[in-house]
């Protein structure tokens, strides 16, 4: 792992480790706000409330028991995944510099929240979902538990899982034990780990991350900004990466194949990958795999012929929406370095 801070734990995997449609347990990128929880699993309840009318205090026993159990492939993305391409751009002071790997693909099974929400008695004027985790923050004056919310709607799909394992095997404290929530094609900082509580309410949460995973403007002081100057963050925009062949690597001239991921986000899925061996003049199309369901990454594949010499490579996506991805940094760049969709790029060097 390329291991970005210890303490709280922030790190990626290589992006050549990726080329697998799911990401094993020990390969999968940690994204954190604050040193991981201990939990007693015996003495651990989960609290439904709020905007219900028969409000849940559950056990792990208790939701296995009364819940059927789903399983959904869904990748999770962190909302600052690539930014250090932005910071090539223009520096983002404070912000960990993430390459293109803080985003994995796992098999989480658990209880649907759709399943809970309705044992729990929704009420009609409960338009937002807020999740509390039990991990606390430095990050916030006073330190606060991690939570996010997310619009009712998308709790009530169907895809939203409360996930005890990962991946078939119980899941890892690292991720989020003993129970997280798995929010399919949205950022992942509102997939809430070490899950303790669910409050249905009638408008999006008030904590501190709700509203600073946001889109400031590039003008914008973040150390300033409000809850209100920024658009928040939810569904994951189209954009790809490329992981074979690595940053600088030397190669030698001719064939050489390209492999990649593309992610649409939401419920989209990603129609069209092309592949650039010099910066963008001239462009191939890239095979690219089928999904196997809207929330999950598509690999990508193309041989490009490459000359001796020092080159760019060049990745863009195009969504089931036609959506593509914009051609510069200098286009998606803000000043907290969420939500880099352009252009992947790639340098390496051929000899002859």
């Amino acid at each position: 792992m390329i291991v970005h801070e210890t303490e709280p734990y922030n790190a990626e995997p290589p992006p050549g480790a990726l080329v697998g449609q799911v990401t094993p347990l020990d390969t999968f990128y940690g994204r954190n706000h604050g040193p991981f929880p201990l939990i007693d699993r015996a003495s651990w309840r989960l609290r439904v409330d709020g905007l219900v009318e028969n409000p849940l205090e559950l056990s792990l026993d208790e939701l296995q028991r009364l819940f059927p159990e789903r399983n959904l492939v869904a990748t999770l993305q962190c909302a600052g995944n690539r930014r250090a391409d932005l910071m090539e751009f223009h520096d983002i002071p404070g912000q960990v510099p993430w390459g293109p790997a803080a985003v994995s693909t796992a098999c989480w099974g658990g209880a649907g929240l759709a399943d809970v929400l309705a044992a729990a008695g929704l009420q009609a004027q409960a338009t937002h979902i807020a999740f509390t985790g039990a991990d606390v923050s430095q990050d916030t004056d006073p330190p606060q538990p991690f939570g996010a919310s997310i619009p009712a709607a998308k709790a009530t799909a169907g895809e939203v899982l409360l996930a005890w394992t990962m991946n078939d095997q119980a899941l890892p404290t690292a991720h989020g034990a003993p129970l997280r929530v798995v929010v399919p094609g949205w950022i992942g900082a509102r997939s809430v780990k070490w899950l303790q509580r669910i409050t249905a309410q009638a408008e999006p949460t008030d904590n501190y991350f709700q509203a600073e995973y946001s889109i400031l403007p590039p003008e914008a002081d973040p150390r300033t900004a409000g809850p209100g100057d920024g658009i928040t963050l939810g569904p994951v925009a189209i954009h790809c990466a490329i992981l074979q062949p690595g940053k600088d690597a030397q190669l030698p001239s001719g064939p050489t194949k390209v492999t990649g991921f593309a992610f649409a986000g939401d419920d989209r899925t990603v129609a069209r990958v092309d592949v650039s061996p010099d910066g963008g003049n001239m462009w191939i199309h890239a095979d690219l795999d089928t999904a196997e369901n809207p929330w999950t990454w598509q690999h990508w594949h193309a041989t490009l012929t490459l000359p001796p010499g020092t080159m760019e490579l060049v990745a863009r996506a195009w969504d089931d929406t036609a959506a593509v991805q914009p051609e510069s940094p200098a286009t998606v760049w803000n000043p907290r370095g969420y939500a880099n969709n352009s252009w992947a790029r790639l340098h390496v060097t051929c000899s002859r």
